[in-house]
């Protein structure tokens, strides 16, 4: 062995070259949550190691981009004529090609690192819904983000991989996945959906209809970030036994003047009440359609909700309610679709279904 810890086997050191190899392009293996409100990035051997909202600031005058992520979320409703801070996902899908592309090209190469010698192999997620074209439009987006293969996964099936949920075996698994633009709700087994259904109601509509509520009840104007802040405070979907409250700042729609008002748990019930029905329908209409011997297993294995609109409070007693089946949030179910994404990689890679693409 020599001063530098290797030794002078000409055979051990082409092993150790290897296994570094390996190692290294094991580390170009990514999965992607592309959300309408919030992108994560998985790499593999790492974990999650990027979360941030979908926002890109840009100059209208110059077209060039002023910021991505976080920096460009605190400034939605706050830049001069100028600058506008765009979410390019709309309800799951992409709304603005262009910048999508120049969003995804600066979460992956912040994610692996600009001077990683290898063009990724990245795993994105879609809602089971989405149409071919509007798929195309997502895997052309990730090549040109310099991607040098790309696989899509439905989000059911990557919100199960995520939750440590074993769909290779011959029973029904029921996943809620409430991200910020859609609702996707599958029965999965032996790797595939077997029914399924998604709704473009999420998380954005929640604080949409907060917005709503607060304007026609209280007569106050109030932005999307504080609708959002209400939502994750005081939100809830089920009628509390000790109700919360919170001051909200905004401006009132008769003197045009700043004004702070008291808001509580109970008016956020009320406020959701329409959207979190719509929710509960889609389970509904899912379960109608699942099989007889799939849905005993449902209701065996009970209902698993996952993404940012599970966080919300009382979700899982309103859906047991209406169901009468046994519901739980996954463990962090903000990150288990970029988790599942990014073992989805693995997993094809384990069962020899993905070759490698010179």
């Amino acid at each position: 062995m020599n001063s530098s810890g290797e030794t002078n086997n000409p055979e051990t050191n082409e092993k150790q070259t290897v296994r570094k190899g390996v190692r290294e392009m094991a580390a170009t293996d990514v999965g992607i949550d592309l959300g309408t409100a919030s992108i994560l990035v998985y790499v593999r051997g790492k974990g999650v190691v990027l979360k941030e909202p979908s926002v890109v600031a840009y100059d209208r005058d110059t077209n060039k981009i002023k910021a991505i992520g976080e920096e460009a979320r605190l400034m939605l409703g706050r830049t001069p004529g100028n600058i506008i801070a765009v979410r390019p996902m709309r309800k799951g899908v992409i709304s603005d090609y262009t910048v999508t592309e120049q969003m995804l090209k600066y979460f992956i190469q912040k994610a692996i690192g600009k001077l990683s010698f290898r063009k990724p192999r990245v795993s994105i997620c879609v809602p089971s819904s989405i149409t071919e074209v509007e798929k195309k439009a997502v895997e052309d987006a990730t090549y040109q983000a310099g991607a040098r293969e790309v696989h899509i996964i439905e989000e059911p099936i990557a919100a199960a991989i995520g939750a440590g949920i074993d769909i290779s075996r011959p029973c029904g698994n029921m996943i809620v996945d409430i991200g910020g633009g859609t609702c996707d709700v599958a029965v999965i087994s032996l790797d595939g959906i077997v029914v399924s259904t998604s709704i473009k109601v999420a998380g954005d509509d929640f604080d949409d209809a907060i917005v709503k509520y607060v304007r026609k009840k209280y007569g106050l104007m109030i932005g999307e970030q504080t609708a959002e802040e209400i939502k994750i405070t005081i939100g809830t979907a089920f009628e509390k036994p000790e109700p919360k409250a919170m001051e909200v700042k905004g401006r009132d729609l008769v003197t045009g003047l700043p004004k702070t008002i008291r808001v509580t748990s109970e008016d956020t019930r009320d406020a959701l009440k329409e959207v979190t029905g719509q929710i509960v329908d889609a389970v509904h209409s899912v379960l109608e359609r699942t099989p007889p011997e799939l849905a005993a297993d449902v209701v065996d294995r009970g209902i698993v909700l996952t993404g940012g609109g599970a966080l919300l409070s009382g979700l899982e007693e309103l859906i047991e309610a209406r169901t009468g089946i046994n519901t739980m949030t996954a463990e962090d179910p903000m990150t288990v679709v970029a988790v599942g994404t990014g073992k989805f990689v693995e997993l094809m890679a384990a069962n020899g279904k993905m070759m490698e693409k010179n």
